[in-house]
């Protein structure tokens, strides 16, 4: 069965109503537990995730919903804040859902999914990308995103081949799984391809003042061709305004924690020129599935999508809901095992079929440049 997209929540649970009516009484809605920052440093991200979720949920629920029932999602915001995460996967695995779905960074993940692994609940998380989630977790653990390996590979190769970029510093926040990967990664394909990385440095998540690592970047000689930030979308708007206003016009190289409105309003037309990032690809992509989402969005929210983690949410719901449809049962179990199965399902982001090893969907990642503000596809990067 293929879906196509809508909801409504914002902090609790979402009904749908008559059109599931039999002799007089609604059908008991499946639940799905759906965790997102909507506040804090990565509200950027998990917001317009949740929103493309709605949109899917709608829409599966205006097409007669899954198995002839209404999907509903029991939402939580876990405030960029670990513990309360934790809590709130507690919480949500004693909601009697079927599945759970959410967040777009490996730390928050890992603070939730594996409480849906020890409840026997599957849980797909719709944007964090360290490869190794699946295997850190466990067999009900799934991801609707490439691995951070192909993203830092895909901006790695790019710098080194389209952008010739030769010598590259690294800023790290060090606080983070993801930012921690993206680093290693880029760093291990950068070297390969013989690229030299000149020197790295570090901060931390929350961090507001980059001044003592821009005075180390200018008192590098020769200047760098560029520099990789591996960073959240709160640091990265900063990162590059700080750099811009000290005086650099060095290039910015960055992976999807840089695919944020943030980067193009905290610096401002003036200061956000030369950046570059991977992310997960679906603008510029001809597929129908785009095109109609992107409508969609456009008709529920009255704007574009704000960026690809949007359609990613609603990827996530498509792959649970897909599930539910193939196992033709709400039993965890049963859900668990059909994602598992799943081939070939036309997500707006990529084709996803879970056929390498840790459920890690082999997808294209894009290439997205950052010029006066304005964001462009400047190329797609295909998995080997």
């Amino acid at each position: 069965m293929r879906f196509r997209s809508l909801l409504m929540a914002a902090g609790a649970v979402a009904l749908a109503g008559g059109a599931f009516a039999t002799q007089g009484e609604a059908q008991e809605p499946i639940r799905v537990a759906a965790l997102y920052s909507l506040t804090g440093g990565l509200s950027s991200l998990d917001g317009p995730s949740l929103k493309g979720a709605e949109l899917h949920v709608d829409q599966i629920n205006e097409e007669g919903g899954v198995l002839g029932r209404p999907l509903e999602l029991v939402v939580f915001d876990t405030r960029t804040d670990q513990q309360v995460t934790a809590t709130a996967a507690q919480e949500a695995v004693s909601s009697d859902v079927v599945a759970g779905f959410g967040q777009s960074d490996t730390t928050f993940v890992m603070a939730a999914a594996p409480t849906f692994q020890d409840a026997g609940i599957p849980f797909v998380t719709s944007g964090a990308t360290h490869p190794m989630l699946p295997t850190w977790v466990g067999e009900n653990m799934f991801m609707a995103a490439f691995g951070d390996d192909d993203q830092s590979y895909a901006i790695a190769d790019y710098s080194y081949d389209t952008l010739e970029h030769r010598r590259v510093y690294v800023w790290t926040d060090n606080s983070m799984d993801f930012t921690r990967a993206l680093t290693a990664f880029f760093k291990e394909r950068f070297e390969e391809r013989g690229g030299e990385i000149i020197d790295e440095d570090f901060f931390m998540m929350g961090d507001t003042d980059f001044s003592a690592q821009i005075a180390r970047l200018e008192a590098v000689e020769p200047t760098p061709d560029a520099v990789f930030i591996s960073a959240i979308p709160s640091e990265a708007g900063l990162t590059i305004r700080q750099i811009r206003e000290a005086g650099l016009d060095i290039p910015i190289i960055s992976g999807d924690g840089f695919d944020s409105q943030l980067v193009a309003t905290v610096p401002g037309p003036e200061l956000a020129n030369d950046v570059w990032f991977s992310t997960h690809t679906y603008l510029a992509d001809d597929r129908p599935e785009v095109q109609e989402f992107i409508d969609a969005y456009e008709a529920k929210f009255d704007h574009p999508p704000e960026n690809s983690f949007a359609p990613l949410g609603y990827d996530a719901i498509g792959l649970i809901a897909n599930a539910i449809e193939a196992a033709g049962s709400d039993d965890p179990a049963a859900i668990r095992d059909a994602l598992e199965a799943t081939r070939d399902y036309p997500a707006v982001t990529g084709t996803v079929s879970y056929t390498r090893e840790n459920m890690v969907p082999p997808k294209p990642v894009s290439i997205i440049s950052v010029q006066n503000a304005e964001f462009k596809v400047e190329d797609i990067w295909r998995p080997e």
